[in-house]
């Protein structure tokens, strides 16, 4: 899970914010439900979807909605007959409104106390549609019916929160997990143009939703390894794939995108890097992500860094893959 980590209670909310020692320009809003429990709570049962497949109960017979990895996962179709999968309670259905605003009561709770400076925001991490939903149909003639009504109830969902969260106390985040992992299998077999091709497909539902996100409001998009089957789940050559999927995104946002997040893996070499000159960075501000485990082997961060700075001068920033942020210019962990 990106940028994120699962705690089920505001309270434990309240818990890491009072933990984390850095001093985050953005405290990202933990929720545990990011995909799979869209699995478990809005497609299984649904009134237009037949339900495959689901976890795996465990040991002791005892039903499970947390998959043990991608061929545990939910499997569904979109019944028969039906053109167009529709979801209902506009704002609320998908359930990311309701954990946003529980935590952010907390979050606006200890600002005031003066626990977490004035100036931070409060970002909320959600997957784009392509990666909310579609592995989950494993017909692709399924794709086209669960897409749009998807993408309506994430508008809808984003709009709600707005109208509940001050625009100028929140951050959104596009995280693409299964966006990035089309696009690398996209690029290896048939090359950049059509993984650029590809890209402009699984971001065209940014632009249903971006263009109406307020000024106001920080956006920025995550270009992710995935963490199901591992962490992290794909490990490619080189930055490329997300080069390709990340310009892609800016380009469907319609308005200004705040800031792009790229992880890293555990190389410094300069070619895991090059593919950075051809980010359209477009005014964002540019982080890359640590995973944590895998550092030792590019000998820390620091060499990361210097390798990064030269394909991308105006990288300033590097935060955690998978556990909120880092202080600007600190790689000292």
């Amino acid at each position: 899970m990106p940028e994120t980590l699962p705690v089920r209670t505001t309270g434990t909310d309240w818990l890491m914010a009072r933990m984390v020692p850095f001093r985050f320009e953005i405290l990202p809003s933990w929720l545990r439900y990011w995909i799979d429990g869209i699995a478990y709570r809005v497609l299984n049962g649904h009134p237009e979807i037949e339900t495959l497949r689901r976890p795996a109960p465990d040991e002791n017979g005892v039903e499970r909605w947390r998959p043990l990895g991608i061929h545990d996962q939910f499997r569904f179709r979109v019944k028969p007959g039906v053109k167009e999968v529709r979801f209902g309670d506009p704002g609320w259905r998908l359930g990311y409104t309701k954990d946003a605003v529980n935590s952010y009561f907390v979050f606006r709770q200890l600002k005031k106390e003066g626990v977490l400076p004035a100036a931070l925001r409060f970002q909320v991490s959600l997957p784009l549609t392509y990666s909310a939903v579609t592995l989950f149909f494993v017909d692709p003639e399924d794709h086209p019916r669960i897409v749009p009504g998807f993408t309506a109830a994430l508008r809808a969902e984003v709009a709600k929160m707005i109208e509940l969260i001050p625009p100028e106390d929140l951050a959104i985040q596009w995280d693409l997990a299964v966006e990035n992992r089309y696009i690398e299998g996209t690029l290896a077999r048939e090359g950049a143009g059509a993984a650029g091709r590809e890209a402009e497909r699984l971001t065209a539902p940014a632009r249903e939703i971006s263009p109406y996100i307020p000024e106001q409001l920080a956006l920025g998009d995550h270009s992710c390894f995935g963490t199901l089957d591992g962490w992290p789940s794909r490990q490619p050559p080189d930055l490329t794939g997300s080069v390709i999927l990340l310009n892609a995104a800016v380009a469907a946002s319609g308005r200004c995108v705040d800031f792009l997040h790229l992880p890293t893996l555990g190389s410094a070499e300069d070619a895991f890097f090059v593919p950075l000159q051809d980010l359209r960075v477009d005014g964002a501000r540019v982080y890359l992500g640590a995973i944590h485990h895998m550092h030792a082997a590019a000998d820390g961060l620091s060499r990361q860094l210097r390798a990064a700075h030269k394909y991308l001068p105006s990288l300033g920033s590097l935060r955690l893959a998978g556990a909120g942020g880092c202080p600007r210019g600190r790689a000292d962990f």
